[in-house]
């Protein structure tokens, strides 16, 4: 009788081991798909640039191992890395809080919207449809100083109208307003947000005598702090890699719209204030085929980006579990 039960009790115990093997098993074979995918596209190219930071490579001879002087080049040679940087960070400070305090604001009007309000959000969304390429050359004409329908209305009142994308200036201001007409898309995303939130928490407000600011602090904000989280590290995100926009601005405002050719000459227009940190990046590995020092640059990129990714969703204490003190 003993070592029957022992028996039966080892053919139970193996039971639930094969049965959970199973799962893991089939579990594996689902994320299969998406874990390769994210070995050849993310983990590969991490690993292969960190390797090639460390090398003299053009694509055409074989990789030179050179050890850290692309970092040492980077950090005390490079003429234009500091420029580029700090035109990078001035669009990650001002850039995305002007974007999302716009969209923001639109929302917070368009939630309160009784009359037309399908009519008032598509046409604040519309604008986040355009290829930013088109928006970008619209806004250089439209922002024209000379001939640009802006400066002839600021004129027709009086008002001696700014150089915009020709000053350094006003070129990265100018950027800010292409991107506070293009924030359609974390605007329709802050307006579900807002009608999610609890009129109950509202009326209880009310009759705590709480006024309109009062309300927006302490009853809104921290209903949508997670969209504002979402928003601003996607924002981040977009601003440290910001190319295209800063590329063509640069290349349609100092006459030459091709933005590959001769790509020296205006890289940056004006006076390198519209130079970002992913353009110098493009230019030194597919302008002059500096795939080494170029990796290097950005690994660096890579290294800060997380940092700030990890410093903010510390801040907002993402981290913490629900309902932890």
């Amino acid at each position: 009788m003993t070592s029957t039960a022992v028996r039966e009790g080892r053919a139970v115990a193996v039971r639930p081991s094969r049965e959970r093997t199973k799962r893991r098993l089939v579990t594996l074979a689902l994320l299969a798909p998406a874990l390769l995918g994210l070995a050849i596209f993310f983990v590969y190219p991490l690993v292969a640039s960190v390797y090639y930071s460390f090398t003299r490579f053009d694509l055409v001879s074989e990789p030179q191992w050179i050890g850290l002087r692309n970092y040492q080049y980077l950090f005390t040679q490079d003429p234009n890395v500091v420029q580029a940087t700090l035109n990078t960070l001035w669009f990650v400070v001002i850039w995305v809080p002007v974007k999302i305090a716009f969209a923001l604001l639109v929302a917070g009007l368009l939630a309160r919207a009784k009359r037309a309000s399908g009519l008032w959000r598509t046409v604040f969304y519309l604008p986040a449809l355009v290829p930013p390429v088109a928006s970008v050359v619209a806004f250089v004409f439209l922002f024209n100083p000379g001939t640009g329908p802006v400066n002839q209305i600021l004129k027709f009142f009086g008002i001696e109208g700014p150089l915009w994308f020709n000053d350094p200036a006003w070129s990265k201001p100018s950027l800010v307003l292409l991107g506070v007409w293009v924030m359609g898309d974390i605007m329709i995303i802050f307006l579900a947000a807002l009608l999610d939130v609890s009129k109950e928490q509202y009326e209880a407000a009310s009759l705590d005598g709480a006024n309109g600011l009062q309300k927006a602090r302490y009853v809104t904000l921290p209903s949508i702090t997670p969209v504002l989280l979402f928003s601003l590290v996607t924002g981040v995100i977009a601003a440290i890699q910001y190319f295209t926009e800063a590329a063509v601005a640069s290349g349609v405002a100092s006459g030459k719209a091709v933005i590959g050719e001769g790509i020296s000459n205006n890289l940056g227009y004006p006076d390198g204030s519209l130079l970002t940190y992913t353009q110098w990046l493009y230019v030194r590995g597919f302008g002059t085929y500096q795939l080494g020092y170029a990796s290097a640059l950005a690994v660096l990129l890579f290294v800060v980006a997380a940092a700030i990714l990890i410093l903010l969703l510390r801040r907002f204490k993402a981290f913490t579990p629900e309902g932890a003190q």
